[in-house]
């Protein structure tokens, strides 16, 4: 059903969803606002003459009883940050080598669609508190990263399409927020211009927080995003859509955070797990998409695979303040209103799965922690909860601290800050404090209440504590110009929040060191000490190896930590310092009102300071421009280069016969390690930090690397034998085959005897087994990080046995050929019985990952015994169970370039002619 828009002297043409609806006896306004989207998608792309079924139509009209069947979608454009973009590129010039290899024409592997690459993922605050500290720390970026930027570069003129932003222009959600995104975008074909929605997946998890723009999308692994760029359907099921009316207003003095932070706790326990939510109800008009966008990017938090707000008049509104051309904002509004994809505060309420009611009057200040971002705890409960779980078990959410830990004394401490400051740590003292985040920094509201709390503390003689590092890393620079102009620049310096640089940094695990004094306290005394940041994630060992209690808040919370110096203060009955006249100050006489906060907003609203921060000539990027690149269709690897290796996904001829070879795999299987509930792929694969003793700092060392120029796991994610060796291997991975042990060690059996994970996959490799993990619930939550698919699939992992798991890893999993299996309900593991010293043995895979019940498994005993289960393939779609076949997308793409039959349909799509260039 195609119809045409008169928009500024022209006819668009577009795919016109109420018609098709009217054709099938629907009504379009009963449609959630997702699936209109997804409705529009494949009607378009049937019509440009893609391969898309009626069925697939007819399975978006009947969406509520059709949830699992299959989607061909095709996405508008994609866009990644360097962390999982770096990755993607260097496996397409890996497979554009292998084509080659094969006689084949490498110049045809290219991307088909738009890609943006923000570089945002390699900053690192190794200078803080310092007016200098943008300049240093980016010069130190491009120091450690030249030869990954140099690569990049390369990238940007081998491949049609692809566009990169350079260190330093901000972080990816918010650049795609303020400036990347079009809402709607249009391009020209045979038949004539056409208008249609954006539609974007991410190599970030956090994708969705453009959600709150209206614009459709979530993240998925680096693997997905290659095989979308290179013009494969995207196959993806069609959702359950859970409806969430919020309804009353925040009220002083919660924040936008807050809420967020309730939302979370909330859609967590009512299980959106894999669903898609839209948001509707009274209070939803009355949120600006600086505040949306606090809530959306929280989606992955909650578990759900985005969290939408459709287009209305708040859309407009912020596509106007942030400087898109009118033309822009007019095509959104007419388009969206013609195809019925604009909300109006009239408009009839959508029908959902299900209805969750969330009243926004509920939120409180509050903090989530201390390791998982949907623990939420009011501010006022967070020392009692602190010190139950000092002294508790690991094993049992406590620290597990010593109880004869000794006491601090004026005498302690060493260079760098004061011996009698850094004698005054205890358990509970913050030691790192930072606004991060594009979380909470895209949201002016937040960020000026965080200022305004600085001058009033700056005002009363207040200052933050000598021991914490404080740090203040905005996801765009239009952050430092309102600060700046609204005066509040110099309070936050004068409290050590100077501003260190653009891009993901403490939130995502690059806080940089601790001063060595604190860093040899807290060892010395076995000390648990906290962090406070306005980031949204804080699991163990994300934020720093030494901080074993991480708290997420708004960043006026974290201006409190920083002046309290400690996590266990009870702000209503203690100050958080005394003023020049010896008078206690407390939080509340701090905390700015609502007044406060709104006279100053407008001058974050400024088109003019968008328009500026993002025009191309005054990006931050002379060493960008001067940092010297190889040319040409094919890159030219360094065999001694210890950050650019040719990955192994694209060696060998794929034979289709991948699901067999895995039935033999795992016949006779060991379990490499076992793990409870909720395992992160920040456990899996880590992206601070590379500790020396473990087995990716011993490769380094042996190659010659000083510790100093290890740099973390995300900037060595394009060298394979890094990232396979850091599998596994985060500092605070419990695995349940070494319960008193933390760390990336297992036990090799049938012998016991302890190792690295990494280490025991070589031994099981060398005596012929594969290897199995085995797991709790939600197996594989956080971050969309392919690197702990393919680390896996590396060391030899040939399935993974869960009660649940988090989408984007499941479907990484696939995309891999590692086969995710999950107990049936009420069955798991430790219910089994099973201790992990068995073999494991699995019938009928290949009928069960086709569609024929279920996989028949067998652990037999040291003694003999066994237990007999049934486990059901979390292969969930057609199109998966043919990359199962294959091996995984890898070798399925590369079959198709070869002269092999494709096994997911490619789709001929084209670069808008209508985007911005750099």
């Amino acid at each position: 059903m195609i119809s045409s828009l008169s928009f500024r002297d022209r006819e668009l043409r577009y795919a016109d969803i109420a018609a098709l609806a009217r054709a099938h006896g629907r009504d379009i306004a009963a449609f959630p606002y997702v699936i209109r989207v997804l409705l529009e998608n494949l009607c378009r792309h049937r019509a440009w003459g893609a391969a898309v079924a009626d069925t697939e139509i007819q399975a978006l009209m009947n969406w509520r009883e059709s949830a699992g069947t299959d989607l061909s979608l095709r996405v508008a454009r994609v866009i990644l940050p360097d962390s999982s973009g770096l990755p993607v590129l260097q496996d397409l010039a890996a497979l554009r080598d292998a084509v080659a290899r094969h006689g084949g024409d490498p110049s045809a592997v290219d991307s088909h669609i738009p890609v943006d690459l923000i570089v945002d993922h390699s900053l690192q605050v190794d200078n803080w508190a310092r007016p200098d500290a943008v300049a240093r720390n980016l010069h130190r970026e491009y120091e450690r990263n030249a030869e990954r930027y140099r690569f990049l570069k390369w990238a940007q003129q081998a491949f049609r399409g692809v566009r990169v932003f350079p260190p330093g222009t901000g972080i990816i959600h918010q650049v795609n927020l303020e400036y990347v995104a079009d809402v709607v975008a249009s391009t020209q074909r045979e038949d004539g211009p056409w208008a249609y929605p954006d539609f974007v997946i991410g190599g970030d998890s956090h994708t969705p927080m453009v959600n709150s723009l209206g614009v459709l999308g979530w993240g998925v692994g680096g693997i997905d995003a290659e095989a979308s760029m290179l013009g494969k359907a995207y196959t993806f099921p069609v959702p359950e859509v859970v409806g969430v009316r919020l309804s009353g207003r925040i009220q002083a003095p919660a924040l936008t955070t807050d809420a967020a932070l309730l939302i979370t706790q909330l859609l967590r326990k009512a299980g959106v797990t894999g669903c898609m939510v839209e948001f509707f109800g009274p209070a939803v008009a009355h949120l600006a998409v600086a505040e949306r966008a606090t809530i959306a990017n929280m989606a992955p938090e909650y578990g759900a695979t985005c969290g939408f707000f459709p287009v209305d008049g708040q859309t407009l509104d912020y596509l106007s303040l942030t400087g898109r051309p009118q033309e822009r904002i007019e095509l959104v509004q007419a388009y969206c209103r013609a195809n019925s994809l604009y909300r109006g505060a009239d408009d009839v309420q959508p029908q959902y799965t299900r209805v969750v009611d969330i009243d926004l009057s509920q939120a409180m200040p509050s903090m989530a922690g201390p390791s998982r971002p949907q623990d939420r705890l009011p501010v006022d409960t967070i020392a009692t909860d602190f010190h139950s779980r000092l002294y508790r078990p690991r094993a049992k959410g406590g620290f597990a601290a010593d109880a004869d830990g000794a006491p601090g004394s004026a005498n302690s401490g060493s260079a760098g800050i004061a011996q009698s400051d850094a004698g005054q740590l205890q358990h509970g003292s913050v030691v790192l404090a930072a606004i991060t985040s594009c979380t909470n920094t895209s949201n002016p509201y937040v960020m000026l209440a965080a200022g305004l709390l600085a001058r009033k503390a700056v005002e009363r003689g207040l200052h933050s504590a000598a021991w914490v590092k404080t740090s203040l890393a905005p996801g765009s620079r239009a952050v430092t110009r309102y600060l700046d102009e609204a005066g509040l620049s110099p309070a936050l310096q004068a409290l050590g929040f100077h501003t260190i640089g653009y891009g993901c940094t403490t939130c995502g695990g690059k806080s940089g060191p601790l001063d060595p004094a604190v860093a040899d306290e807290i060892e010395r005394r076995g000390l648990v000490v906290a962090a406070a940041l306005s980031g949204n994630r804080n699991f163990e060992g994300r934020i720093h190896k030494m901080i074993r209690a991480n708290y997420i808040g708004s960043p006026p919370m974290v201006v409190a930590y920083a002046l309290a110096g400690r996590i266990d203060i009870d702000f209503e009955r203690e100050p958080l310092g005394t003023d020049a006249a010896g008078q206690p100050v407390y939080l509340r006489e701090l905390w700015p009102a609502t007044s406060e906060i709104e006279a100053l907003l407008p001058l974050a609203q400024q088109r003019a300071l968008f328009q500026a921060v993002y025009d191309p000539d005054n990006f931050d990027a002379e060493m960008w421009q001067t940092l010297q690149a190889p040319t040409g269709l094919c890159f030219p690897w360094d065999p001694d280069s210890h950050y650019l290796v040719e990955p192994p996904f694209f060696h060998g001829t794929p034979d289709g016969k991948a699901l067999a070879r895995l039935a033999t795999d795992l016949r006779e299987a060991r379990v490499l390690a076992a793990f409870g509930d909720s395992l992160t792929t920040d456990h899996i694969s880590p992206g601070g930090e590379i500790p020396a003793e473990t087995p990716a700092g011993q490769y380094l060392l042996d190659a010659g690397i000083a510790p100093r120029d290890f740099n973390s796991y995300v900037a060595r994610r394009c060298n394979f034998e890094v990232m396979t060796r850091a599998t596994f291997a985060n500092i605070r991975i419990k695995n349940s085959l070494l319960p008193e042990t933390e760390g990336g060690y297992t036990r090799h059996f049938p012998d016991g005897e302890q190792m690295t994970i990494f280490d025991a996959a070589l031994a099981y490799r060398r005596e012929g087994h594969g290897t199995i993990i085995l797991a709790g619930k939600e197996y594989g939550t956080g971050s969309s990080r392919d690197w702990a698919a393919k680390g896996s699939q590396l060391l030899g992992v040939r399935a993974v046995l869960a009660e649940s798991f988090e989408r984007i890893h499941r479907a990484n999993l696939v995309g891999l050929g590692v086969l995710p299996l999950a107990f049936l309900p009420g069955q798991g593991w430790r219910q089994l019985g099973l201790t992990g010293s068995e073999t494991f043995s699995f019938e009928r895979i290949e009928q069960a990952v086709e569609g024929d019940g279920q996989v028949q498994v067998r652990a037999r005993r040291d003694d003999g015994t066994t237990v007999d289960f049934l486990a059901v393939p979390q292969v969930l779609t057609e199109a998966e169970r043919r990359l199962m076949a294959d091996g995984g997308i890898p070798q399925s793409v590369l079959r198709g370039f070869i002269g092999e039959p494709a096994r997911a349909g490619a789709h001929d799509s084209s670069i808008p002619d209508d985007r911005d260039p750099t």
